[in-house]
């Protein structure tokens, strides 16, 4: 199935829809942290689950609701969505992801936990495999229950969000299991912990890209590889 809502529809659906996840996941994070651990871990990795859960049944039809760089890149390489129009959907993505940021941080400016941002809790080289598998894993079920650069039906949203949260639940306390440059980048730009910031930037790209020759092997033939949908259609 093919998207068919106009260029500037599918840029604010993408825009609309990362603003929401940061808004929401990080927003989770600051709040725990502000009020003692009254989310818990385990909340703020339902959040996290949750919140795309939502976006993909929100924004879905609309521009797939990709809500993550990595995953638009992912799609581009294997040939389900057109590189031509990579650079306006991560422009979208990195636009909201700042909003909500910025907003955080204009609502909790004395915020402990440095907005949401994510950082190694041991070394670099850790988090950053972490980060790389877990984003491959990420982008494998996104690529096994979509057509074209959009999510199937209701259960799409399950499963996707399902691994956002799984992923989160057990790999969140060493590397944040961001998975996701723009939820990793706005946070980090805002409160200005850019320490880090190259782990999370690069490894999930990685892993995403990962995923396309894992998708090729394990399905049949016409998976990945076959003619792109520009988001133009």
């Amino acid at each position: 199935m093919l998207l068919t809502q106009t260029p500037m529809k599918k840029l604010l659906a993408e825009c609309l829809g990362t603003f929401t996840l940061v808004f929401a996941g990080t927003g989770a994070i600051v709040i725990n942290a502000a009020y003692g651990g009254a989310i818990t871990h385990v909340g703020i990795a339902l959040t996290f689950g949750l919140v795309v859960l939502a976006m993909i049944h929100t924004f879905g039809d609309v521009s797939g609701a990709h809500l993550n760089p990595a995953v638009t890149l992912g799609f581009a390489a294997a040939r389900r969505f057109a590189w031509r129009d990579v650079p306006a959907y991560l422009g979208a993505q990195l636009v909201g992801a700042l909003a909500a940021s910025t907003l955080l941080h204009g609502l909790f400016p004395q915020d402990p936990a440095s907005l949401g941002t994510t950082l190694p809790a041991g070394s670099d080289l850790q988090s950053f495999v972490l980060e790389l598998v877990l984003t491959a894993i990420l982008m494998l079920t996104i690529l096994s229950v979509s057509t074209g650069a959009k999510e199937k039906g209701i259960t799409a949203g399950i499963a996707i969000g399902g691994v956002i949260a799984l992923e989160a639940l057990f790999a969140g306390p060493v590397s944040g299991a961001s998975m996701n440059p723009a939820r990793s980048l706005a946070p980090a730009l805002v409160s200005g912990h850019l320490e880090h910031l190259w782990l999370y930037l690069t490894a999930p790209v990685l892993g995403a890209l990962l995923a396309v020759p894992l998708c090729i092997g394990v399905r049949d033939s016409g998976c990945c590889g076959g003619r792109c949908v520009p988001a133009t259609e």
